[in-house]
């Protein structure tokens, strides 16, 4: 089972919900990308984009309003 380092990847992101979207966000990336050159996929999608973050491979973008708080 995947479980990843949540304190690691909270650091560079203001909250949970965030993390939530932008780990989504970049897991359909991915699954967009793939279709798009026709691969097939073997690892699933949303443990490619936290690996990506816990790596520094991906950087969640949040909006200033967030940042501020």
């Amino acid at each position: 089972m995947f479980n990843p380092d949540l304190k690691k990847m909270l650091g560079n992101v203001n909250s949970r919900y965030s993390l939530v979207i932008g780990t989504a966000k970049r897991a359909r990336e991915i699954r967009d990308e793939a279709i798009e050159r026709e691969e097939q996929i073997e690892e699933k999608t949303v443990s490619t984009a936290i690996d990506e973050i816990c790596n520094g491979k991906y950087i969640v973008q949040e909006p200033d309003e967030i940042k501020n708080v």
